[in-house]
């Protein structure tokens, strides 16, 4: 396993790789590291579809806002690097911010509507941070396919909107979220949970099989509003959640979703944002409507 920390040593790499290699297919998985499962779920992943597998790792400080976590963002790269080479990654590309960001920005990416809601609602500039840094690193690896994890739901859609508008050739590959065995979905932020943080933050997932369980049952139309209000009450029986948001909307385009019936078939996600003292966790499900 190589560990690159400069453009045009990496640059150099992949070349040799293509040119030494024709045909070898590249898959690329972005991290802002802190490694845990759900990221080795990805390499698994991009080791199964592609022949070369390169990660990268950088906290990437576009995305982040004047009163966020990115001083604080949990940092080990000697335990990442074992991680990776215990996965079989060929590359791991970890730049420094002067490296990525030598001089101020100033080109920006903006994506519309889907950036609107969710997370974005709530983090002005966000994803104009991930927008500028996913399609740097896609230019500098130019992978066949990228493997993002579904977790961040709307991250994902975002990137997959971004790739089809500029006709980027390359596979955005969504994968599932992994979650510990008591059902949390794994974040490099849980390690900020106190114990009492972490009990009760369970409720994010547990919420979300409650409602999957509600449209199971339901027999016909089930009004979105009753089905947010009876995740908020859910959540809300803990005294240490602060509910950013609980939304229902369509996959991928984001689009709110006012009614869920059974006439109706297609791809909704139940995505919801709370914080637990100082963490900031999100979670969501994906359900297939069917008729």
């Amino acid at each position: 396993m190589q560990v690159i920390h400069h453009i045009e040593e990496l640059r150099a790499v992949l070349k040799g790789v293509r040119a030494k290699q024709p045909g070898f297919t590249i898959g690329f998985v972005p991290t802002m590291g802190f490694l845990h499962q759900g990221h080795a779920s990805l390499l698994q992943q991009a080791r199964k579809q592609c022949d070369f597998v390169v990660l990268s790792i950088f906290v990437n400080p576009l995305q982040f806002g004047p009163n966020e976590d990115f001083d604080r963002y949990p940092r080990n790269e000697a335990r990442d690097l074992e991680l990776a080479e215990e996965e079989g990654t060929d590359v791991v590309f970890c730049p420094s911010t002067v490296e990525m960001y030598p001089k101020p920005v100033r080109t920006k990416i903006s994506l519309s509507i889907i950036t609107e809601q969710l997370c974005g609602a709530s983090r002005p500039g966000h994803f104009d941070g991930v927008a500028v840094i996913v399609t740097k690193l896609f230019q500098i690896i130019q992978p066949d396919a990228a493997f993002f994890g579904l977790k961040d739901v709307q991250q994902v859609a975002v990137i997959k909107q971004l790739v089809d508008d500029l006709n980027m050739p390359l596979q955005i590959v969504p994968c599932p979220i992994v979650r510990e065995q008591d059902g949390l979905a794994m974040s490099s932020r849980n390690v900020y949970l106190q114990p009492e943080e972490r009990r009760q933050a369970l409720a994010l997932s547990s919420a979300l099989k409650l409602a999957e369980q509600r449209i199971n049952e339901a027999a016909d139309v089930l009004l979105a509003d009753e089905l947010k209000q009876m995740i908020r009450t859910h959540i809300a029986q803990m005294p240490l959640a602060e509910i950013e948001y609980v939304e229902i909307v369509t996959y991928p385009e984001l689009e709110p979703v006012s009614r869920l019936q059974r006439s109706i078939s297609g791809e909704i996600v139940i995505a919801l944002a709370a914080r637990f003292g100082k963490t900031r966790l999100i979670d969501n499900t994906i359900i297939l409507l069917s008729k």
